[in-house]
């Protein structure tokens, strides 16, 4: 039972995903909310395009593929503000044409040095101490972020229209949650791989809004889901031996099907909004409805 961890990448592997679980988790929450989910998959697609032009470049791979994801997220919302162009139809535009540009450059580039599999499905092979660290350092920078402007991210998060008519300025609010996205992304490539890191920052969020109504609980049930999950699936992985990510996904899957089981043989409740405590300083009630 005890001999995976005897093993040092191991161990990085572990604590790699259990935070990269945690912190798609928590990010997850406003995405589902915003009924964003489509866009998290695109841009962790879209990332692998600036990771590869970051090597050609010759760029950190961490810093390129970040602006690239949060440059990729600006012009998804600068397009879907165009009438003509619904915002899912935006995000399919430029989000695969990020990630075709980065398979013709690996076609291109035969001497490109991470693993192309690893990159879509992860590998826990690949998660170096530096790895560790930068997941680390996008894990307390994402707290604080969320922590320092927590009222700002709620109100917009439920009615972006309603937030601009108190003074929220929504436009920062959603430049700094992009950035924070890319980030995020970018670290969770490793472990995850960019085909499913949709899954895990959307599951989590999903399983917790089922089982709560409240916002913080629904955060404190899907990091902790999400960071618990990375655990079990890449521990799992290390016996079945299949793709860290996948069995990550698989994990989330089961608990997600282990809970729509419950809930939908307990009586069943009135739907109600997802409550917050004074959104917005108390300005406003809990604002907007989650089906």
């Amino acid at each position: 039972m005890f001999e995976p961890f005897e093993y040092q990448f191991f161990v990085r592997g572990l604590l790699a995903a259990t935070l990269v679980g945690g912190l798609c988790g928590m990010i997850g929450v406003y995405i589902v909310l915003k009924r964003m989910a489509y866009i998290g998959h695109g841009l962790s697609h879209a990332v692998l395009g600036g990771a590869v032009v970051s090597f050609v470049m010759s760029i950190n791979f961490l810093v390129g593929a970040t602006i690239w994801g949060f440059f990729c997220a600006q012009l998804i919302t600068l397009t879907s503000k165009k009438q003509k162009i619904a915002a899912d139809a935006a995000i399919g535009v430029i989000t695969t044409a990020s990630f075709a540009l980065g398979i013709a450059l690996i076609s291109r580039y035969k001497n490109f040095t991470r693993d192309f599999e690893a990159a879509l499905f992860g590998n826990i092979l690949g998660v170096s101490g530096g790895d560790l660290l930068a997941i680390l350092v996008v894990t307390l920078a994402t707290i604080f972020v969320l922590f320092v402007a927590y009222k700002h991210f709620l109100f917009a998060t439920f009615d972006g229209d309603v937030a601009k008519f108190y003074g929220v300025p929504t436009g920062w609010v959603e430049t700094l949650f992009s950035l924070v996205l890319a980030g995020t992304i970018v670290v969770s490539m490793q472990v995850l791989g960019v085909l499913l890191i949709a899954g895990a920052t959307v599951i989590p969020p999903i399983v917790a809004r089922m089982l709560s109504d409240r916002f913080q609980t629904v955060i404190l049930l899907s990091t902790t889901l999400g960071a618990a999950c990375g655990f079990v699936g890449i521990y799992a992985s290390y016996f079945i031996d299949v793709s860290s990510g996948a069995c990550v996904v698989l994990v989330e899957a089961s608990v997600f099907a282990l809970v729509m089981a419950y809930t939908n043989l307990r009586p069943r409740r009135i739907p109600r909004p997802v409550q917050s405590v004074q959104a917005a300083g108390g300005a406003h009630p809990a604002p907007g409805e989650t089906d």
